[in-house]
């Protein structure tokens, strides 16, 4: 039973990445998951992926790298404002400019820089470095 599918993509995802593997097979995809691969896709964190069923739950081929070190959800899901971001930048990643926050705000998701420039806030949804 899946509980949080989005913790389960990138903890599958983390764990193929460290053993070597170049691909992995996600399922359940949802709108969100997508979107966070493509924010990683976009910060060269993860290679393109592959839709191998649209039907209901999805399926992807997601293509790796080997560029990620560490990434997961974050549980609860913190609200975030403009003056806060460098807190949660302190907890969850291991030094300053290393790695991204992605976040859910109210003009979509992003990363977390490119909510502190346009100057929102949101809520957390996930770290990767």
């Amino acid at each position: 039973m899946l509980n949080d599918p989005l913790a389960n993509a990138l903890s599958s995802a983390l764990s193929y990445d460290k053993c070597g593997r170049k691909e992995v097979i996600i399922n359940p995809v949802s709108r969100v998951i997508r979107k966070v691969f493509t924010i990683l896709q976009d910060n060269f964190f993860v290679g393109s992926f592959d839709e191998l069923s649209e039907a209901r739950g999805g399926i992807i081929k997601l293509h790796l790298l080997g560029n990620v070190n560490a990434c997961g959800v974050i549980k609860p899901k913190f609200s975030v404002t403009l003056d806060t971001y460098e807190k949660f930048e302190k907890r969850y990643l291991p030094a300053k400019d290393f790695g991204i926050l992605i976040v859910s705000t109210s003009k979509g998701i992003m990363t977390h820089e490119e909510a502190k420039r346009a100057g929102i806030g949101g809520r957390l949804l996930a770290y990767c470095y």
